[in-house]
């Protein structure tokens, strides 16, 4: 299975088919290398992926991959999340002054989940332990920071925010079932290109604000701040677009039923990525009322 995610995006699986449909089952006859599955839509990102050669056959055995399976594995992870979140909301200690003492517990977790998601990049297969570990992780740093933004910052905003971040999931998919929202590869390509370009200038204020001193390049204040944020919910948005699209044609290939982790994991992170976005949106607006 590929995913839309950047950070998963080279990836492959080896097809599933259920018994008795008359397509390939794994082990029983090999494939040319590079050829197209049969039943493969044209512009499906599984048509042209790599299957073993005339030396090789994919492992026996196997389960194909349902939307059942993508859903309760998505609930697991962002349960994970969730629960990471509240905890370290409820547990981690904040002094009256509004600076929390778990500052560095905070960025700790978030490092490493962030080094998770690069082992599980860099796997062939899903790994459960990674991806749920990198939940727990995330949910720690993102109770954190929700917490000192709702109770010293902008009270009531995470609220408001997870409320936001649940109403671009239910509009993106009501309109990817509706097909307003078509994935082409010009739009794959354009989303892709956006992302690039978001993260390299998030990266440049970082580093603008670290060693140059100052609000960096304006991205944590004012209409410049709110904007930058807007367009950072409107690209998660695109990214779930093409997860939706990825999981119907993983679905409809029949990859192998453990890839439903891989979709869990890239619906994971798309949905951080828009809370986050969210947070900060709605914060600045508080602060320029």
């Amino acid at each position: 299975m590929r995913t839309s995610n950047p950070i998963l995006s080279k990836r492959g699986f080896s097809r599933v088919a259920a018994p008795g449909t008359g397509v390939t089952q794994p082990g029983s006859v090999a494939v040319p290398a590079g050829a197209q599955l049969p039943g493969a839509r044209a512009g499906s990102p599984y048509a042209g992926f790599d299957v073993p050669g005339p030396a090789e056959d994919v492992s026996a055995g196997g389960t194909p991959m349902t939307l059942d399976d993508v859903v309760v594995r998505t609930a697991a992870s962002l349960g994970t999340v969730a629960l990471a979140a509240v905890l370290s909301w409820t547990l981690l200690p904040v002094d009256e002054t509004g600076v929390n003492r778990s500052y560095g517990i905070a960025a700790g977790c978030a490092l490493v989940a962030f080094v998770l998601s690069l082992l599980q990049t860099f796997r062939r297969t899903p790994s459960p332990v990674l991806i749920l570990g990198y939940a727990a992780f995330e949910g720690v740093f993102i109770g954190v920071l929700s917490d000192v933004t709702s109770t010293y910052i902008a009270p009531g905003v995470v609220v408001q925010a997870v409320l936001g971040t649940l109403a671009v999931f239910a509009g993106v998919l009501i309109a990817y079932r509706m097909r307003w929202i078509r994935v082409t590869a010009r739009f794959t390509g354009f989303v892709l290109a956006a992302a690039t370009g978001f993260v390299l200038l998030a990266l440049a204020d970082l580093l603008f604000s670290a060693f140059g001193g100052g609000n960096g390049l304006g991205f944590d204040s004012g209409g410049l701040g709110i904007a930058f944020g807007v367009g950072g919910i409107v690209l998660g948005a695109c990214f779930l677009a093409l997860d939706f699209r990825q999981v119907e044609d993983a679905v409809a290939e029949g990859a192998p039923r453990e890839e439903a982790w891989l979709a869990a994991f890239g619906l994971t992170l798309t949905l951080v990525w828009i809370y986050l976005e969210a947070l900060r949106v709605l914060t600045l607006l508080r602060g320029d009322d």
